[in-house]
């Protein structure tokens, strides 16, 4: 089931049109990765689902209705232009920011013991935002921004100004929030970060949708027929084409291609023909290279 569905959406402004007949869905509880370069018209988009601004044509469609601004309460948005009040108490902005997502005192206070609890950070709770460094700012912002259960979250570039010990803390969460019922759209430059979190991807460029599926079928779909072989002994490279290789420990490490029409057995057994094959795997390109090749002028 399509959880969001965005069909055919437009937006302009001033003589620039931002969205282009962008149409993409989002299935239920899963982790849908929003791509772009900077200026590609992500922002736009995000700014519709959130109901802050309205597209000048097409529909945008929430758990099968279409978007109503009370559907704003069933909505988490982490921008990544961070909005905290830094001369406000942690606590008392964390407090406030739940009441305004429809949580009494009482129970905002329960589900900010939890997650305080759960970062570790209890003893943040009367220090000063400004006294927080970006990466403590980060983990307040990211827990009001779940703290209310919304069913649709929406996260730009989350991982900003985290170590790789939070990022891997926050990715856990993430997952963690999808796996309890989640649907979560993440908007980042980090292709690494697709590749962790991300089953379908939708990349828009100067105001289209040039790239959208599954991560692992567009990934296929990019493939160069490149190979990466470990072998015990060297391999006689003059019937291959040779893109790399490696000697380590006693193993011989190769990258080679091989042609279109050529069938993996055939190539492989070449490959026995003349050694010890310890490994054989295909190397598909990263989401970065894919992300690179499509946009590059």
């Amino acid at each position: 089931m399509h959880f969001l569905e965005i069909e055919n959406v437009v937006k302009q402004f001033a003589g620039h049109r931002a969205l282009d007949g962008v149409s993409l869905n989002v299935p239920e509880n899963s982790v849908y990765g929003l791509l772009g370069p900077n200026g590609a018209g992500k922002t736009t988009l995000i700014r519709i689902i959130n109901y802050i601004t309205a597209p000048d044509s097409g529909q945008v469609r929430l758990n099968g209705k279409r978007l109503m601004a009370e559907d704003v309460r069933h909505i988490g948005y982490l921008p990544e232009e961070r909005g905290l009040y830094k001369k406000m108490k942690v606590g008392e902005q964390a407090l406030y920011l739940a009441q305004l997502k429809g949580l009494s005192k009482q129970d905002a206070r329960k589900a900010l013991k939890f997650w305080f609890e759960k970062f570790e950070i209890q003893s943040w709770w009367n220090k000063k935002v400004e006294e927080l460094s970006k990466g403590m700012a980060q983990k307040v912002q990211f827990i009001t921004t779940v703290l209310h259960e919304p069913k649709l979250l929406i996260f730009d570039e989350p991982f900003s100004g985290f170590d790789p010990v939070n990022t891997d803390l926050l990715k856990s969460e993430i997952l963690g929030l999808r796996d309890k019922g989640a649907t979560i759209i993440f908007s980042t430059h980090n292709m690494e970060t697709v590749e962790d979190l991300c089953e379908n991807i939708s990349l828009i460029h100067q105001a289209k949708v040039v790239l959208q599926g599954k991560v692992t079928e567009i990934r296929a779909s990019f493939a160069t027929h490149q190979y990466r072989i470990c072998s015990s002994d060297p391999i006689n490279t003059e019937s291959f084409e040779l893109i790399r290789l490696v000697q380590k420990n006693g193993i011989y490490e190769y990258n080679l291609r091989k042609s279109d029409s050529e069938q993996n057995n055939d190539f492989l057994k070449k490959l026995m023909l003349q050694t010890e094959i310890i490994s054989f795997s295909e190397v598909l390109p990263s989401m970065n290279d894919i992300f690179i090749k499509t946009v590059k002028p």
